[in-house]
């Protein structure tokens, strides 16, 4: 099966500080692919680099058989990639329900009209009251972000990287910050996240990482350490020592 994403000896420096060193991986269709590592390993800048945030000193970002090396983050969301951040980036004075209609303007190309009535564009509205309801959050589509639990406003922030469509989801630490009351919700949601999508996530929770991912990539001061099933990364000398423990 072809890719969906694929890195080519991606590198990043900042100054003297080597930060990415020749990641290369392929990401496909129904991927379930953890990305860990030590603290400082270089998970957020590769992530970074492939959604578009910063730019790559070195190597390719493949998009579903293109090159988007050189694209803005925008031309990537085009083309199917979508992605949380580690921090949540709402609206806080926005309903819910407004966030994933604006979202779904914009992947229509509707995002000049907003002065127009939401009414004008009824199967939106539609579409976003749907994925407030697959998510569970129907009765708070009224609700600004700002006066949500912590764990409800990860779940909004799927809603809208799905309300996209895209191909390719990067998660970044979806549990960071997730209270262990809301942490089941979270969990039933990632586990329901569409099968065809492939799907990278940067997670720190071991027993999460273990359970989702049918692969893990390993990153440690920049480099691939290793990429391969969740038995053989638990089994991995080289991963015990640099990150699992024993």
């Amino acid at each position: 099966m072809s890719a969906l994403l694929e890195l080519r000896h991606v590198d990043k420096r900042y100054g003297g500080l080597h930060v990415t060193r020749d990641v290369s991986f392929q990401l496909a269709a129904g991927d379930r692919l953890a990305l860990i590592g030590p603290n400082g390993a270089g998970k957020t800048t590769l992530v970074h680099q492939i959604s578009g945030v910063v730019g790559s000193d070195g190597g390719e970002v493949w998009l579903r058989g293109e090159n988007v090396t050189r694209l803005s983050q925008a031309q990537r969301v085009r083309r199917g990639l979508a992605r949380t951040f580690q921090i949540t980036t709402l609206a806080p004075h926005l309903p819910a329900q407004r966030q994933i209609e604006m979202a779904l303007f914009e992947r229509e190309g509707l995002g000049g009209g907003l002065w127009r009535s939401v009414d004008s564009y009824p199967h939106l509205s539609q579409e976003a009251r749907e994925l407030l309801e697959r998510f569970g959050l129907a009765a708070h589509a009224a609700t600004p972000t700002q006066d949500l639990a912590y764990g409800e406003q990860r779940l909004i922030e799927m809603a809208l990287a799905l309300a996209l469509r895209p191909k390719v989801l990067l998660l970044d630490e979806p549990m960071a910050g997730v209270p262990k009351g809301d942490g089941g919700r979270l969990l039933a949601a990632l586990d329901a996240l569409p099968r065809e999508l492939g799907v990278l996530i940067i997670e720190h929770d071991m027993d999460l990482v273990f359970r989702l991912a049918n692969r893990i990539l390993v990153l440690c001061e920049g480099a691939v350490l290793a990429d391969g099933t969740p038995d053989e990364i638990r089994r991995s000398p080289a991963v015990r020592a640099a990150y699992l423990g024993n």
